[in-house]
């Protein structure tokens, strides 16, 4: 027995009798050993930036997941240039050994894990800004580059990069994995807003994909198609990105709901009547309950939409009257307005740090995230159904999600020791996927496939699709050197 909420849960895995909830997310561990030639090579070309100590590799050996038994890579490369990327490649091709790019670390689906050995590639030091073209709202940035770094650095010419998955994550990893966060109702995805690459292939080659020009209709569009792969086709060494013009004005609000039900209800409404909101967040009581504690704050303790306007003045003001009306009508009260930029940036933090406020609730915990999204009709069928499955497990758990684009984020807080609990959280993950795909949705909304949702994709896109997949990382990938066991298995 724990507590959750004032509430004694039982930890008994009622109604959740499954073969093994655990199947499809135990990694395939089938280590290929790194040669000592090809350490001898690496360690002679990077000399002090090349490292087998046991704590560098355990470091590059894991994410943010919940999984924790993988062995760490053979070793580390920390490259700082395009040639150092091209080399290290090179070498493992010569070797047909495993190379895993790390930018940040921060994924959440065991995207980094060495489940088949090899050399991890940390692109962090490649972190320079190449170009700024504000007359063409563009900007070319090495991998390593942070979102953050990114926004500090071309405000003073007024724009902005929107994609905010929440972490600091480099725009590599961003790429990688088609990222995409609390802007994304407005502004898109990575997929939207990366214009070019440069990546080096699985034979050590440094190709570009895709130019400056805000459209094209030569040839197959190879930028979609290494933007998402998870490092499996290539190593990401450059990124084109689209920019905005920083708007006019800003302004954030919260909202409080009585049910989640009138609060997804509100989104959905917002989203059919074309209001163009920049954010809409959903905080369930819960996680608004632990976030007051972790960041001493005193917000309401319901169910919250936390929303952002963007544009003119008047417009900003349009769009915020035309919210709340929309709330009022399904019960929101509480309108609580942030103009200035240290509010709109407390409110946000806030938001922001909702995971590391659940994880420090339950000292030794891990979160076993899921990420499904659903088209915008679905959306209160399929959250309100997963949240009397979460309620009914007796697991503590936070609910958040970028409601306007139909993707919201459980996170079931686990004993990682605790088979009986990481089982109910990996059942009502795989309940949770299976009604979105029922209703046209998908098993991952940003955070990619990785480990964690190799079967989920398998559920997801049909035999022809899947094939196709195979066909192209075996074309582009025969000696399955890059980063594999992710995402087809």
């Amino acid at each position: 027995m724990f507590w959750w909420n004032g509430v004694l849960a039982p930890t008994a895995a009622a109604a959740m009798n499954t073969p093994d909830p655990l199947a499809h997310v135990t990694p395939e561990v089938r280590q290929r050993p790194a040669p000592q030639a090809l350490l001898d090579a690496l360690a002679g070309r990077f000399e002090a930036r090349f490292s087998t100590a046991r704590a560098v590799r355990e470091q590059h050996g894991r994410d943010e997941s919940a999984f924790t038994t993988v062995p760490p890579p053979a070793a580390v490369v920390f490259a700082e240039s395009v040639a150092d990327v091209q080399d290290t490649v090179r070498l493992c091709a010569r070797y047909k050994t495993p190379v895993i790019a790390y930018g940040a670390g921060s994924s959440l689906e065991g995207h980094l894990l060495a489940v088949q050995g090899g050399i991890s590639l940390d692109v962090s030091r490649m972190n320079r800004i190449l170009r700024v073209q504000p007359e063409d709202l563009t900007a070319t940035v090495q991998p390593g580059v942070t979102r953050k770094t990114l926004n500090e650095a071309i405000k003073s010419a007024g724009l902005f990069f929107p994609i905010d998955p929440g972490a600091d994550a480099s725009l590599g990893g961003m790429a990688a994995t088609r990222a995409s966060g609390t802007n994304a109702v407005r502004y898109g995805t990575m997929r939207e807003n990366v214009l070019a690459l440069q990546v080096v292939t699985p034979q050590g080659e440094a190709i570009r994909t895709g130019t400056r020009a805000r459209k094209s209709s030569a040839g197959y569009d190879l930028t979609r198609l290494f933007v998402g792969s998870e490092g499996t086709l290539g190593v990401i060494t450059e990124v084109t990105l689209r920019l905005y013009p920083l708007p006019e004005a800003v302004s954030a609000a919260i909202c409080n709901f009585p049910t989640i039900a009138d609060a997804v209800d509100t989104v959905i409404r917002i989203i059919q009547l074309g209001v163009p909101i920049a954010r809409v967040e959903l905080i369930d009581a819960h996680t608004v309950a632990l976030v007051n504690r972790h960041a001493r704050l005193q917000l309401r303790e319901q169910h919250m939409l936390l929303m952002e306007f963007h544009g003119s003045p008047a417009g900003v003001k349009e769009q915020a009257e035309a919210v709340q009306n929309i709330a009022g009508e399904h019960h929101g009260a509480d309108f609580d307005w942030a103009d200035t930029p240290e509010e709109r940036t407390r409110l946000w933090a806030a938001r922001h740090n909702a995971f590391f406020a659940a994880v420090q609730s339950r000292p030794g915990c891990r979160a076993i995230s899921t990420d499904t999204c659903v088209p915008i009709s679905r959306l209160a069928d399929c959250l309100l159904a997963s949240v009397a499955e979460a309620d009914a497990s007796g697991l503590p758990y936070f609910l958040v999600g970028h409601v306007g684009d139909g993707n919201f984020h459980f996170g079931y807080l686990i004993d990682p020791g605790n088979h009986d609990e990481r089982a109910r959280a990996e059942t009502l993950n795989r309940q949770l996927v299976a009604r979105a795909i029922a209703m046209e949705g998908t098993c991952s909304g940003e955070h990619g496939v990785g480990l964690h949702k190799i079967g989920f994709l398998r559920d997801e896109a049909d035999a022809g699709a899947l094939a196709v997949m195979r066909a192209i990382k075996r074309a582009l990938d025969p000696h399955d050197i890059m980063n594999p066991g992710k995402i087809l298995g």
